[in-house]
């Protein structure tokens, strides 16, 4: 939650980067362009629209993750034994799948925030907070409606959670063996682990952002049918590339968070090793 706190503008620039140029090859607007049009529009707090979701998201979706993937990892560890790059992997997809499905909502009532000022004022939503979010989605759609683009969420999440943990957990025992210094170790190990979780889970972030944000059109009809259908349409208008669309944004909103939420875990664990 601290790391989200910290990085939210990023995240609120990353959607609109990802929902700009919908069904064309456009490349899309700079951040620095997408960030001075958000502050000049509808001011500099704008960018942390939807915070209260996205807090909502880490309370649930990480807390569940991280605490999945190190109870798989100790009892792969247990009687002193180490775990596999194969095995952590594994770990991470399992515990990434487990806690997506406990923050889809919250997911969901991030992206609809985050995405309401680029629909036409007529067709916003107009959501107070994120509970305000929930409880219509809830009204409006039903209780399933709070699990809309589940599949790509899970997808990203085990994408993203494979590459966070495992390469992390792989780096460092690496950087163990090469220096004795703690902050190499750790920055080294936590550089690596935020540039493949951007690495592997970017085309499945993507797909769940169009997904999630869709609205349906006077027929009642969405503009995709699901997380395939999103991704052959997308493919087909907008190119391979579009997937990896505002890659240097998603990094520095990714890296970072994984960086101060791995860094804030180790600092967790040390304070509750001490004290018992």
């Amino acid at each position: 939650m601290f790391a989200t706190c910290v990085i939210q503008p990023m995240d609120m620039i990353k959607v609109r980067i990802q929902l700009q140029g919908e069904g064309t090859k456009s490349a899309g607007a700079s951040p620095f362009a997408v960030a001075r049009q958000i502050v000049a529009e509808d001011g500099f707090l704008a960018l942390y629209t939807g915070l209260s979701a996205g807090l909502l998201r880490q309370a649930t979706y990480t807390t569940a993750r991280l605490g999945i993937f190190g109870t798989i990892s100790g009892y792969l560890e247990a009687d002193g034994r180490k775990s596999n790059v194969v095995e952590k992997a594994v770990a991470g997809l399992v515990a990434g799948g487990l806690g997506s499905i406990v923050g889809t909502p919250a997911d969901l009532a991030l992206i609809r925030i985050q995405a309401d000022g680029t629909l036409p004022a007529a067709q916003r939503r107009n959501y107070k907070g994120v509970g305000d979010a929930l409880l219509r989605i809830t009204r409006e759609e039903g209780f399933s409606g709070l699990f809309r683009g589940c599949t790509p969420v899970v997808v990203r999440a085990m994408a993203l959670n494979m590459g966070m943990l495992a390469s992390h957990d792989t780096a460092l025992d690496y950087l163990k063996t090469q220096t004795n210094s703690y902050v190499y170790q750790h920055v080294g190990a936590k550089f690596t682990s935020g540039f493949f979780a951007s690495a592997f889970s970017l085309p499945f972030d993507f797909v769940k952002t169009r997904i999630q944000k869709q609205k349906p059109d006077a027929n009642g009809v969405l503009p995709y049918k699901n997380s395939i259908d999103c991704a052959k349409k997308v493919l087909a208008t907008e190119g391979p590339l579009a997937f990896y669309k505002g890659f240097a944004t998603y990094y520095f909103r990714i890296a970072p968070h994984v960086m101060m939420t791995l860094f804030a875990l180790d600092g967790m664990k040390a304070f509750l090793a001490k004290y018992k």
